[in-house]
């Protein structure tokens, strides 16, 4: 059965810097130390987006150092903090889809995986690119890999949520296309989960039939109420990955606060 890790909106920073005094580095260490110890044996460890904060240069060394610290395989996305020439000239071990795109698909025994490419850019003209968005070519690339699953079950992951979560300032910033996106998934019909990032909350439930779960950051989090039309809004809330496991019958979707996390739990 195929195991997943899943981290999103990790937004490193340059050395010494912090986001509302946390420091996205000592953080995103911790889940990864916790990861080696407890799902050294995951399959794969997928990160959906916002590598970086303000994707300087410093900012992506940093994090693709820390990354090699990880025990099981990556494979990576990007979302709107990230800059999609920038990431891939730090990151050389990462190949783009034919047009460019930070997208593949991953083939396992039990399921295709499709990493998806949401940024909006360029131009990178804020605030316009911090939703996202998926062009005739990446939503072209969508369809071929829906079609070419062979009968497998599809698991999607990309930054943007495809549809409103319920959190106003980070809906105004959700897939732009999201009819487009949906009417190909829905046309194959093989899609069994979409994952996402960029609200910083743990969410789950579905959208016109197919289930969908979001997760928190490493780092930092969406404060609670749903009415703020800003989403820059941040809190201290603790940091958290995904787990996915495949099943026989069909998968199982966990969230791990791994800073908070204890397990040397006693029989009440």
């Amino acid at each position: 059965m195929t195991k997943l890790i899943v981290f999103t909106d990790l937004h490193m920073t340059p050395e010494g810097t912090t986001i509302i005094g946390l420091d996205p580095y000592a953080r995103l260490n911790s889940g990864i130390e916790h990861v080696n110890r407890y799902h050294a044996d995951a399959d794969l460890v997928i990160v959906t987006g916002d590598l970086t904060h303000r994707a300087e240069a410093a900012s992506y060394l940093r994090l693709k150092a820390l990354l090699a610290r990880l025990a099981p395989p990556l494979a990576v996305t990007i979302g709107n903090h990230d800059n999609r020439e920038t990431f891939l000239h730090h990151f050389d071990q990462v190949e783009p889809d034919a047009n460019g795109f930070v997208q593949r698909s991953i083939d396992f025994p039990d399921c295709r995986v499709l990493l998806l490419d949401t940024l909006f850019a360029p131009p990178y003209e804020y605030p316009m690119s911090h939703a996202g968005f998926l062009c005739e070519r990446r939503l072209a690339w969508l369809d071929n890999a829906l079609g070419t699953a062979a009968g497998k079950p599809v698991l999607i992951f990309m930054h943007h949520p495809p549809h409103r979560t319920g959190f106003v300032g980070m809906d105004a910033i959700r897939l732009g296309n999201e009819r487009q996106f949906y009417d190909i998934v829905l046309r194959h019909g093989n899609v069994r989960h979409i994952f996402a990032g960029h609200v910083h909350r743990t969410i789950g439930g579905s959208h016109r039939g197919i289930p969908f779960s979001i997760f928190k950051s490493p780092c930092h989090q969406q404060p609670m109420p749903f009415e703020s039309p800003n989403p820059s809004l941040s809190v201290d809330e603790p940091g958290a990955y995904g787990i996915v496991v495949l099943t026989d019958h069909g998968l199982q979707v966990h969230t791990e606060d791994y800073e908070i996390a204890r397990r040397d739990a006693v029989i009440a």
